[in-house]
């Protein structure tokens, strides 16, 4: 009998702590807590702030989708409200990845030229890559950022051209102490000559040739963290740095 009652004391816990649960991820700010559904609105709400066209483009590209399944269901192949089931779900599909394509040019916009957008671009890379953010930093407010992946190291600088080259080519040497032979690639972002722009950030660094495997990538990262370890703590910047879970997972179409 004590142990019957206990079973519900435990049961009636555990049912308490769903609930708890449940309940804070419903008001909690963190969109690691979000699900889906709720990743999509808030990427909606953020991207029409900054370009409310996108209500019109995602209206568009549902509407030229379902059309389509509809014209082919009449004309083509019936019976037509099989295609126009097919029709609402890919309209619906392309309505998500216009949202997608609009909320990362959004962002792209929103942050370009801030101090810590470069890492804005490094986060819309796939997880093959690893990123981290900041690993040096001047008092002027010069940046590097660094992800390894099947390219080799990038470092990604920001800031004033002339210093945050001598910035760059001193982590370089640094990186390059590491492994002999790894390919270090140094790029620095913004809207100059020999720079390359925010929103082509990603799409650069992915047509790197491919010089590591996943293992490879593993223990050079084991490597870049001693060395990582001996630097001094540095203040980061000040000003907005794009990091939302939220927003690079909805950026990246997941």
């Amino acid at each position: 009998m004590a142990r019957s009652e206990r079973a519900k004391q435990l049961e009636a816990e555990q049912k308490a702590a769903r609930k708890a649960a449940k309940e804070r991820r419903k008001n909690s700010d963190n969109p690691a807590d979000w699900g889906r559904m709720r990743q999509m609105v808030e990427a909606f709400k953020v991207t029409r702030q900054i370009d409310p066209a996108v209500t019109w483009f995602m209206i568009g590209a549902f509407l030229g989708v379902a059309a389509v399944f509809i014209l082919i269901g009449l004309f083509l192949l019936p019976p037509w409200w099989m295609w126009l089931i097919f029709g609402i779900t890919f309209g619906l599909l392309a309505a998500m990845a216009t949202l997608t394509w609009r909320a990362r040019k959004a962002a792209y916009k929103r942050y370009a030229g801030q101090p810590g957008s470069g890492e804005l671009g490094l986060n819309m890379l796939s997880k093959k890559w690893v990123t981290d953010p900041a690993i040096a930093v001047t008092r002027y407010q010069d940046v590097v950022h660094r992800t390894v992946g099947p390219g080799g190291i990038v470092l990604v600088g920001e800031g004033q051209a002339g210093r945050v080259r001598q910035l760059l080519a001193s982590e370089a040497k640094k990186h390059e102490a590491i492994k002999y032979g790894v390919t270090v690639t140094t790029l620095v972002v913004g809207d100059q000559p020999n720079q390359v722009k925010l929103d082509q950030l990603t799409k650069t660094i992915k047509k790197l040739p491919k010089v590591l495997k996943g293992s490879e990538v593993t223990e050079l990262r084991t490597r870049l963290r001693a060395l990582d370890a001996q630097r001094p703590r540095i203040p980061l910047p000040k000003g907005p740095m794009p990091t939302s879970k939220g927003a690079r997972q909805a950026l990246r179409g997941r």
